[in-house]
């Protein structure tokens, strides 16, 4: 399997380097996204941007890491550009389940603005403690 990993202080990239997210490759999919959550990866990015084809052992996988960073971060998919990925995410209702933002740069910002939001609630909750 090929992929690259930009790992920053608050949120990682991975992008996969597959035409295909089928079941030959999900399995070590599923495993890196665990790897990474117990490395403590805060807030995850899927770039699809490469990939064409997904099938039902790929949407697993990417329910998975859905799940591993539910209520501990973000999970965001960016890069859907393919009709045959955009088409089985939708018709799986997926779509609905998945944050889905349409580039890169969008999905640092939506994490970025989600990582601020929370430092903010964290202070002023600090800040109410103090009083």
């Amino acid at each position: 399997m090929k992929y690259s990993v930009d790992k920053q202080e608050r949120y990682s990239i991975f992008t996969l380097n597959e035409l295909s997210l089928n079941s030959i490759i999900a399995p070590e999919v599923k495993s890196e996204f665990v790897i990474f959550r117990n490395e403590g990866v805060k807030n995850l990015i899927l770039d699809l941007s490469n990939v064409e084809f997904v099938d039902s052992s790929g949407l697993s996988a990417i329910l998975t890491a859905n799940r591993l960073w539910k209520g501990e971060g973000l999970f965001v998919i960016t890069g859907v550009d393919h009709a045959a990925v955009k088409k089985l995410i939708e018709i799986s209702r997926l779509d609905s389940v998945l944050t889905i933002i349409p580039t890169i740069g969008e999905s640092t910002d939506y994490v970025m603005m989600d990582v601020l939001e929370k430092e903010l609630i964290a202070d002023a909750d600090s800040d109410d403690n103090m009083q």
